[in-house]
C-alpha cells in the first residue's frame, strides 16, 4: 500500500465525517495517493467523488472499473468560491444513504490568492460542522511545496486528522474542534481610496454605485448584475436586521472589483451562506445567493458588527465564466 491513504472503514471513526488533511510533496506522490484512495474505495464498493483541478489528473489515470464508480469534477470551476463546494459534498453524501462515500477535495491549489486561501480555511472549519452527522470520508490534499506555510498551518488546525506521505495517520496537534460559534478571523480593512457611501433606508444609491464601478472596471453585463444583486442582498439584510444602517465601500484592483458592506449586525450561525436554506426558511437566502453569484465572499462578524466583502474577478477563463452562468441559473430555479 503506497502511503496508506485508503482510509479504511476499520480505521475510520465510528460515525460521522472523517476529515483528513493530506500533506503531499510531489506530483508523483499525489497521483499515486489518489489512485490508491480510489482503488480502496472501489474494493469497498464505496461511491467516490474526486474534486480536484482538472490538470492534476492526466488521461487514463484510473482504470475502466474505477471510472464506472468514480465521479470527477473540476474544482477550479465549482470551487473557485469555496462555499460552493459545501452543498456539492452534502448532496453527494445524501445520494448514498447507508454507505460511506469517499471524497477527495483539493480546494487549496497553487496560485490561490491570500483571500481565497483564507476562505478555504474557513470552509474546512465549517465542513466539520456541516457533515458531522454524515457517514463520509473526505481527504483534502495540500502541497507542502506549492502552498505557503500559513495554508499548511491552517489545514492542520481545521482537520482532526493529518497525514504526511511517509507517516501514519495521526491527530493534528493544532486542531481546533468546532464549538458551533463563528470562527474568529482577522478583520477586513478597506483601502483608504475606496469610494464610500452610507445607507439607511434607500438601496438605490448602493446599487447605482456598485453598478457604475463595475462598468468602469469592464465587467460584463451579466457579472455587473450579479455583483449588484449580491450587494443589494447584503444591504437589504442590514435594513432588515439592524437599526443603524450601514456603509458600502467599493474599489478596483488590477484583478478584481471589490464591494464591502459593513453594519452593526451579528451573524451567529457559522454555516450561514454555505447551504441553501429550505424554501420556507425565514432567512438566510441572501447569503446563499451571494456565494452563488460572487467569485468569492469573505465575512467577518461579531458583537461589534458584520463586514461582508464581495469579489468579482475582472477576467476569468471562459470555462469558469460558463460555470458561473450555470450556477447563477441554478440558484434562480
Amino acid at each position: 500500500m503506497v502511503g496508506g491513504l485508503a482510509l479504511s472503514d476499520q480505521a475510520a471513526t465510528s460515525g460521522g465525517i472523517r476529515h483528513v488533511a493530506w500533506l503531499y510533496r510531489s506530483a508523483d506522490e499525489y497521483l499515486a495517493g489518489v489512485r490508491e484512495f480510489v482503488q480502496a474505495a472501489v474494493l469497498a464498493s464505496a461511491p467516490v467523488l474526486i474534486a480536484v483541478p482538472a490538470s492534476r489528473l492526466p488521461p487514463g489515470w484510473a482504470g475502466e472499473q474505477d471510472r464506472a464508480r468514480v465521479r470527477t469534477v473540476d474544482v477550479t470551476a465549482v470551487g473557485r468560491n469555496p462555499a460552493r463546494m459545501m452543498p456539492v459534498l452534502h448532496a453527494f453524501a445524501q445520494e448514498h444513504p447507508g454507505q460511506r462515500p469517499r471524497v477527495v477535495a483539493e480546494l487549496a491549489w497553487a496560485g490561490r490568492s491570500a483571500a481565497e486561501l483564507g476562505e478555504v480555511a474557513r470552509y474546512e472549519q465549517a465542513l466539520n460542522l456541516e457533515l458531522a452527522g454524515a457517514q463520509v470520508s473526505v481527504l483534502c490534499p495540500y502541497s507542502t511545496v506549492d502552498l505557503p506555510g500559513s495554508a499548511i498551518s491552517a489545514a492542520c488546525a481545521s482537520h482532526p486528522t493529518v497525514r504526511e506521505y511517509d507517516s501514519k495517520l495521526g491527530r493534528a496537534a493544532c486542531y481546533a474542534a468546532p464549538d458551533g460559534r463563528y470562527p474568529v478571523v482577522a478583520p477586513l480593512l478597506a483601502p483608504p481610496g475606496a469610494q464610500t457611501l452610507a445607507y439607511a433606508d434607500d438601496l438605490r444609491q448602493v446599487r447605482a454605485l456598485v453598478a457604475a464601478t463595475a462598468a468602469r472596471a469592464g465587467l460584463s453585463e451579466a457579472r455587473r448584475i450579479d455583483l449588484v444583486i449580491a450587494a443589494s442582498e447584503v444591504a437589504a439584510n442590514t435594513l432588515k436586521h439592524t437599526t443603524g444602517g450601514g456603509v458600502v465601500r467599493v474599489w478596483v484592483t488590477d484583478d478584481e472589483v471589490l464591494c464591502q458592506l459593513e453594519d452593526s449586525g451579528h451573524i451567529t450561525d457559522p454555516l450561514a451562506g454555505y447551504d441553501r436554506p429550505a424554501g420556507d426558511a425565514s432567512g438566510g437566502q441572501g447569503l446563499w445567493l451571494v456565494n452563488q453569484v460572487c467569485d468569492l465572499a469573505e465575512m467577518r462578524t461579531g458583537e461589534r458588527g458584520t463586514t461582508v466583502r464581495l469579489h468579482m474577478y475582472r477576467d476569468l477563463p471562459r470555462a469558469e465564466l460558463q460555470d458561473a452562468a450555470r450556477t447563477r441559473q441554478d440558484s434562480v430555479n
